[in-house]
């Protein structure tokens, strides 16, 4: 699993594998789903980041497993 956070692009992108994607889908605006060709997500890109949080601080994520 990869996450990369795009700055410029105020974009956040996670990939959950590293099979190849067939079709994507905005499901909500500006939340875009990757899919491969067993139809399973593989990646989620949010967009305008910067408009959903106004407390959001890029430079410093948490990673929480369970």
């Amino acid at each position: 699993m990869r996450l990369h956070v795009d700055k410029e692009a105020d974009a956040l992108y996670l990939r959950l594998d590293d099979s190849a994607i067939v079709e994507s889908e905005e499901v909500s605006p500006g939340v875009v789903l990757d899919y491969n060709d067993s139809n399973e997500v593989v990646g989620v890109e949010l967009l305008h980041l910067s408009k959903r949080s106004t407390n959001l601080n890029l430079s410093a994520l948490e990673f929480e497993t369970a």
